[in-house]
């Protein structure tokens, strides 16, 4: 069976792969590969009610902070996000990070981020359109912290 490259979704600085949807899995996981370059970082705070998130580091060190707790995620460490759980997270350092993101059941996908992504694009380096991201994370069965 051959195999093809997966799509980069770029949104802002972050770099996302799939390498699993959730289709290919029968809804049961999702797996995504997300680069996210020194400095950057996802301020804003969400939950999922309807997956669990467990992020797997592999180069680099990315903060998830989870209900208010920071915890370091390097290469080789896991971290498990509970659904309802409001979390973020940032890269801190000055090298670039990498992470696996496996989504059970696998119920988020890659339409979520290309969403995302074009609201961001429209912005022209502005402020984004809050109310547009909320919608796209409404659809998606993220909630964005208050």
């Amino acid at each position: 069976m051959a195999t093809t490259t997966p799509e980069e979704i770029q949104v802002g600085e972050i770099e996302i792969r799939f390498l699993v949807e959730g289709e290919q899995s029968r809804g049961s996981v999702a797996v995504f590969e997300a680069h996210v370059p020194a400095g950057a970082r996802v301020p804003v705070g969400h939950s999922h009610d309807g997956y669990e998130e467990t992020i797997y580091g592999l180069d680099g060190m990315l903060t998830w902070t989870v209900e208010g707790t920071p915890t370091e995620v390097g290469p080789g460490d896991a971290l498990l996000i509970p659904r309802g759980a409001v979390h973020h997270f940032d890269n801190t350092g000055d090298v670039d990070a990498k992470a696996l993101a496996i989504v059970t059941p696998g119920i988020l996908g890659p339409d979520f981020f290309r969403e995302v992504a074009a609201i961001l694009d429209a912005s022209g380096g502005g402020p984004p359109n809050v109310a547009a991201i909320a919608a796209v994370m409404s659809r998606h069965g993220l909630t964005a912290a208050p």
